[in-house]
This record gives structure tokens, C-alpha cells and sequence, in this order.
């Protein structure tokens, strides 16, 4: 009887290794753009929350003057709202309308944020729809 004089050796065929990476690499592709949409999502939301709370100080300011702001930080500040410095440096808040009426509030980035300048948040007041950077209806 012959003896195999090859030893068989323990490891990985490079055919094994590079399915390997090309899953690895196919997973990341679909991963990126997903985390991608979260990432602008959670910097949307502070701009979400602070359109909220303006929103709110417009409709108390309505109560007491009986006309609605056109400005956020000089009508609004400090009496009926007081924003973060972090969320003020990082977004540019605009009522759109006032005296009769508001139309909508916007929040546009300013290069403090660590996604770029430019960015936009938009709050219909008709609707009450958000739209721009973090929602679907992309700017």
C-alpha cells in the first residue's frame, strides 16, 4: 500500500477567503446608505425639536399680542422660548409670514454642524408636515 507523503495542511483556500470579503463588502454597500439616512435623521431631529418648541412660543406670543412673530430671536427670546447655544449655532432658525399668520417655520445648517452647511428643515403650518434634510422628501 502507498502512503500519501502530502500532509494535509489546516487553513483557508483563498477561493474561501474572497467569498468571504465579497460578502462582507455586499453587506456593507446595502448597510452605508441605511445608516447614512439615520445618521441625518438624528441631526434633523434637533433641528424638528426646536421648530416644535418655536412653533409653540409663536402661538403664545400670538395669545399675548395678538400678532403673530416674524422673528425668532428678537421677538421670541428670551420671554417665550430659550434655545440651547449648541442648537443656535448649529441651526439658523426663519419664520416665514407673521402679523397675520405663519406659513412655516425653516431650519437651515450652519457649518457648525458635522454634516455641512445648507441643510434645510421645513415645518408647514397648514399641515403640520415636516419636510427637507432627515425626511424623505429630500431637499
Amino acid at each position: 500500500m502507498k502512503q500519501n507523503l502530502r500532509t494535509r495542511e489546516s487553513g483557508f483556500t483563498l477561493i474561501e477567503v474572497l467569498v468571504v470579503v465579497i460578502i462582507v463588502a455586499i453587506l456593507a454597500a446595502v448597510a452605508f446608505p441605511i445608516y447614512q439616512n439615520y445618521v441625518k435623521g438624528a441631526y434633523a431631529s434637533d433641528a424638528q425639536s426646536a421648530i416644535g418648541s418655536i412653533w409653540n412660543a409663536a402661538q403664545m406670543y400670538y395669545q399675548d399680542r395678538g400678532e403673530w412673530p416674524d422673528d425668532v430671536e428678537g421677538q421670541l427670546e428670551p420671554k417665550y422660548i430659550q434655545m440651547k447655544n449648541a442648537t443656535k449655532r448649529q441651526w439658523v432658525f426663519t419664520i416665514i409670514g407673521g402679523g397675520d399668520g405663519i406659513s412655516e417655520i425653516t431650519a437651515l445648517s450652519t457649518e457648525e454642524m458635522k454634516q455641512g452647511a445648507g441643510h434645510e428643515v421645513r415645518y408647514t403650518t397648514d399641515d403640520g408636515r415636516f419636510t427637507g434634510y432627515g425626511f424623505d422628501e429630500e431637499e
